[in-house]
């Protein structure tokens, strides 16, 4: 059994071509074969987002802090709050982030396949981001 201490966890700031905002990423982590599966702690300062991206397996986003948005491309823009668990599934195009007042923290799981997690694609527009919330 592997134990990683929290004090031992590095945390660096998300990469400025797949985030818009202040963003920062603790004990980013990737499970050894067999497993395929990886994530993050990810937090998200107000009006911090993603760039559009897929996965290959899908992502499960807990949600421990804050409000966020999300999307999928084509669908809604949705609200979401501390304790809600959000499932995107493989293949679909979308975003997610903190609204624009509050800020959001979540732990990101998704797997990998032919050793991808992720495919970053164009940042989320202000446009789009603060686009009127849907109904889910």
């Amino acid at each position: 059994m592997d134990i990683n201490r929290k004090a031992d966890m590095k945390t660096v700031d998300g990469p400025a071509e797949y985030f818009t905002g202040k963003v920062t990423i603790t004990g980013q982590l990737q499970r050894p074969d067999p497993s395929r599966v990886g994530g993050a702690i990810v937090h998200f300062e107000p009006g911090a987002r993603t760039a559009w991206h897929k996965h290959p397996a899908g992502q499960t986003l807990i949600v421990t802090e804050g409000i966020g948005w999300t999307q999928i491309e084509g669908g809604p823009k949705l609200e979401f709050n501390a304790g809600d668990i959000l499932w995107c599934p493989a293949e679909h195009k979308h975003w997610h982030g903190a609204t624009l007042h509050h800020a959001m923290t979540h732990i990101a799981i998704q797997e990998s396949v032919n050793g991808t997690p992720v495919a970053w694609m164009e940042k989320v527009t202000d446009e789009q981001y603060l686009a009127p919330l849907g109904k889910d």
